[in-house]
């Protein structure tokens, strides 16, 4: 006859593995979920300040401001496996000018840089199977006890709130950079082929990590797919945000940028004219 100890480790073993199983099977289900994420990405204003970027910074060097337009539906990448989406855009362009180094062929002369000028975090919603959810339909008196708000007030609070908008839309208007961008060689005037990328990430409660990116190659990343590392669109082609190509303006307040706004002028009085 078994003592108390082996049995409790009987059923314990027996739990951990039927949990390791479920998590196993939960992880894996995701590749039912297809996703289907649409962007639209567009530069509304760009910038190149010398001064100090930030209020540690010991020297001033060139940074750039960029504001853009982002039209997103993220609400694909949202299902029963999602904590929260990690969204983030960054600022595309060569590590160096070509200007700089005609004569350059080493690798280095056509890496590119990256660099998040603006992320946020979109928590999932709560789910109707949660510990607060069950709480709040079963014992409502005990919930609105425990805030310390009377129910009638928060009924009356919650009759005044605007309906939200779907979880994982975002709508974005001139929208101004949570980071400056500056270059390892202090200058990013005159920088060319640069673009906005989006990219995001979702963070699952169990399972790796999920990235998402315009610029990642499909036939390099099918099994991360097919393990349910990655999104394929219904269409066969990952989708995201990208801007068109622009180029660093020059230094503001410097000569070139005076002559460049006096020709945009210019233009412009021509054209209506």
């Amino acid at each position: 006859m078994h003592s108390a100890l082996n049995r409790i480790q009987g059923v314990f073993g027996y739990f951990t593995t039927v949990a390791f199983v479920l998590g196993a099977l939960t992880a894996f289900s995701v590749v039912l979920f297809p996703a289907d994420p649409v962007a639209s990405l567009e530069l509304k204003n760009v910038q190149v300040i010398k001064g100090r970027p930030h209020y540690y910074s010991t020297k001033r060097e060139e940074y750039a401001q960029i504001r853009f337009d982002l039209d997103a539906d993220l609400s694909s990448l949202f299902n029963w496996n999602t904590k929260q989406l990690f969204v983030y855009v960054l600022a595309s362009y060569p590590s160096s000018s070509p200007s700089s180094s005609p004569s350059s062929t080493s690798p280095a002369s056509n890496t590119t840089t990256e660099s998040i000028i603006w992320d946020t975090i979109i928590p999932a919603p709560v789910s109707p199977y949660s510990l607060e959810s069950l709480m709040t339909r079963f014992f409502p008196s005990f919930s609105s006890s425990s805030s310390g708000i009377p129910k009638s007030s928060k009924s009356n609070k919650s009759n005044k709130k605007k309906p939200a908008a779907p979880v994982g839309v975002l709508r974005l208007r001139d929208q101004k950079p949570k980071y400056q961008i500056t270059d390892i060689t202090g200058t990013l005037t005159l920088r060319e082929g640069a673009s906005l990328v989006l990219g995001w990430n979702v963070q699952p409660w169990i399972g790796p990590l999920q990235w998402g990116s315009p610029q990642t190659n499909i036939a390099s990343n099918l099994a991360g797919d097919v393990l349910g590392l990655g999104f394929i669109t219904s269409g066969g082609e990952r989708s995201g945000g990208r801007s068109k190509k622009f180029d660093f303006p020059p230094l503001k307040g410097s000569a070139a940028a005076t002559a460049a706004a006096a020709a945009k002028k210019a233009g412009e009085n021509g054209s209506s004219s």
